[in-house]
């Protein structure tokens, strides 16, 4: 089985770009289960119902969320749907699921998606304890488990990758917008990569206006942010997964 993860969608751009190269990567690839995050969908904080109905309109499984997943209110409309999960060490009573099971040839796979502490100020619960909990209730009863992890740090991201190392099938980090290079097979068998990167604008600073961006960092003053135009790309990664023993056996970085 072939499983893609789409870096992050950065507004309408980004969308249009899902639209543009998804079908052709599918088709060539041989894909058989698609995971797009979808968190900076709406013009670059949250998601609308349009926006999530023109991502799963391309034939994409489960849109996984992060720190901008309350950034529209437009949510609520559509937050109890299947395909869409939001980080599930949000606190106990949160609307919607932080994990789902799905169907996909004669497989059931977990999707669980999770949010870090480190350098994101949102109050949420361990990621490490709160994933153990989930995969521990349903290791049983499942193929394959893929954690997409929203995360700022790196060593918050590698540290729950090796702590999960053979519990899991893949991990695969968000939220940083750049696409790292360190794709691999861990010791125990998990296929991990830090971060997978962005489907949005090519020349620009993690999605928004340079120029825009480069006045907040050189000002300090609250300049606002807005989407970059231009030519856009489409960061993800493959994850071959044996039919067998549902685990990784190669891991392809997308970066078109």
């Amino acid at each position: 089985m072939k499983i893609l993860a789409v870096g992050d969608i950065v507004g309408t751009a980004g969308v249009n770009e899902l639209k543009i190269k998804l079908k052709g990567i599918k088709e060539k690839e041989n894909i058989d289960f698609i995971i797009v995050n979808g968190e900076n969908s709406a013009e670059g904080m949250g998601i609308t119902e349009k926006n999530f109905n023109d991502i799963i309109s391309q034939g994409v499984d489960v849109v996984t969320m992060g720190n901008h997943t309350w950034g529209k209110k437009d949510i609520f409309k559509f937050i109890d749907n299947p395909k869409i999960i939001r980080p599930a060490n949000y606190p106990e009573g949160v609307v919607g699921k932080g994990y789902n099971i799905y169907k996909c040839k004669d497989k059931k796979i977990a999707v669980i998606n999770l949010m870090g502490r480190v350098d994101i100020n949102i109050l949420t619960e361990n990621p490490f304890l709160r994933a153990r909990k989930i995969i521990e209730k349903i290791q049983d009863q499942v193929d394959i488990i893929i954690i997409d992890f929203h995360a700022e740090a790196t060593a918050e991201k590698i540290a729950l990758a090796y702590y999960f190392d053979g519990k899991v099938t893949a991990i695969f980090g968000t939220h940083t917008h750049v696409q790292t290079a360190d794709e691999q097979i861990l010791p125990n068998g998990t296929g991990y990569i830090t971060d997978i990167g962005m489907t949005g604008p090519k020349y620009s600073v993690i999605g928004m206006d340079i120029k825009a961006s480069i006045k907040r960092f050189e000002t300090t003053l609250p300049e606002k942010y807005k989407i970059a135009e231009g030519e856009c790309i489409f960061n993800g990664v493959i994850f071959d997964v044996d039919d067998k023993t549902s685990k990784v056996t190669n891991i392809k970085r997308i970066n078109q």
